[in-house]
């Protein structure tokens, strides 16, 4: 079973946050939701939604192989998952490990690249980032750009394209595939 941890905080997009654990958890992966608001297992999204984490962002977490880490976008919630060197910690773990990181919307810019964890990777972002990101790598036009050890996409409506790269990453394309049909997604995996 493959592990992913999925981390949120005030302001996180919820579209992203919420469509990659609905869809990794279909395949069958072990997807918890960690909180980095102190002492918050309950964000308020980006549009007032609550999301309600497994877990805060605890030391145990840091001792578990992560098969990949998910950074959503969202403000202010990227700029706190930025801000975190909990967070910083487990990005670097996770790269160090040859495990995936994937970060969508404002997170490559703000969360990777503000901390220099983009080198030679190629990314995409949210169009209202791409200038910022261009200080830190390549950009790429791409909806979704699959660099290897990074897997970053634009925005919402990216979400699920998002999430169906990791499944096609973490599991197959065949299986990806087969779960874009049974979704009624039609997008080229």
């Amino acid at each position: 079973m493959k592990q992913v941890l999925v981390l949120v905080a005030d302001g996180t997009e919820e579209i992203e946050a919420v469509t990659v654990v609905d869809v990794l958890r279909r395949v069958g992966a072990k997807v918890t939701v960690a909180s980095v608001m102190p002492q918050m297992a309950t964000i308020e999204a980006s549009r007032g939604v609550k999301i309600v984490a497994d877990t805060i962002l605890r030391p145990h977490l840091f001792d578990t192989q992560w098969d990949a880490l998910v950074l959503p976008g969202g403000m202010p919630g990227a700029e706190y998952l930025g801000l975190s060197a909990e967070v910083v910690t487990l990005i670097k773990n996770t790269k160090a490990a040859g495990n995936i990181v994937a970060a969508i919307c404002a997170a490559p810019a703000v969360v990777l690249g503000r901390n220099g964890l983009l080198k030679g990777a190629e990314a995409t972002c949210h169009p209202s980032f791409q200038a910022e990101l261009a200080h830190h790598t390549t950009v790429s036009s791409a909806r979704v750009v699959d660099a290897g050890w990074l897997i970053t996409s634009q925005g919402p409506g990216t979400a699920i394209e998002f999430a169906l790269k990791l499944v096609a990453r973490l599991y197959s394309p065949i299986e990806a595939a087969a779960l874009a049909e049974a979704m009624v997604v039609d997008i080229p995996i």
